[in-house]
């Protein structure tokens, strides 16, 4: 079992602020899992009663609209945390998280980890930061989502998975998703998505070969972005 202290996790979440002594206090309560792709970590409703780490992989958070359709509200990577906000607020978690690859998590109960809000105060201020930082993404989305077209926001989602999660060895997206979710993710129709795509392949923009996504001319999608 690694140790906290040792754990990417600790390096880019709102961990970083505990100490040795109450990273290996962590360790000792915490629970490692293998998450396979397409299995669910939390569903939409659901008391988690802790947080999770997200130690490698990748995962959707969604909300299921009214039509039944599930929107992608964010993607979580390696080094987030999940769980912080339904923890503080007591409240049910209103996304569920569904895992995009193969992934390595550990759970944190609430009940081992609540009193460090207590005993440091810089933690306290991460946790503050972090779901700060969170309803901002929230607002940008909101007014993407209102202001921009389908083609923009299409340019501007391809543009944000490869400065985020990178490219793999053969130039495409590291993160593949299907076309229902690309779709999810801007808000449209699957069918308006996939029209989009061929758009942007005729006119040079990027590559397709099946789920796999190349960006050939970021700088132009970046004007249509805006």
């Amino acid at each position: 079992m690694s140790k906290c202290e040792q754990c990417i996790v600790r390096e880019f979440s709102s961990l970083k602020a505990l100490n040795k002594d109450e990273l290996l206090q962590l360790s000792d309560c915490k629970t490692s899992y293998t998450i396979k792709k397409g299995e669910t970590i939390f569903e939409e409703g659901e008391n988690v009663n802790g947080i999770y780490c997200i130690k490698d992989g990748i995962c959707k958070l969604t909300k299921l609209s009214p039509n039944g359709k599930d929107q992608i509200v964010k993607l979580v990577k390696k080094g987030e945390l999940l769980g912080q906000r339904a923890m503080i607020s007591e409240e049910p978690v209103n996304l569920s998280a569904v895992a995009l690859e193969e992934m390595q998590v550990c759970f944190i109960p609430k009940s081992d980890i609540m009193g460090y809000f207590d005993k440091n105060n810089q933690f306290s201020m991460n946790v503050m930061r972090t779901i700060c930082s969170d309803l901002k993404d929230a607002d940008d989305h909101m007014v993407s989502m209102a202001q921009k077209t389908v083609k923009e926001r299409l340019a501007e989602t391809l543009l944000y998975l490869e400065e985020t999660f990178g490219k793999s060895s053969d130039g495409s997206l590291n993160v593949q998703l299907s076309r229902e979710e690309l779709s999810g993710m801007i808000g449209t129709a699957t069918e308006s998505c996939i029209r989009l795509l061929s758009d942007f392949k005729k006119l040079g923009l990027i590559e397709l070969n099946g789920k796999k996504i190349v960006l050939k001319d970021s700088s132009k999608l970046k004007r249509i972005s805006e």
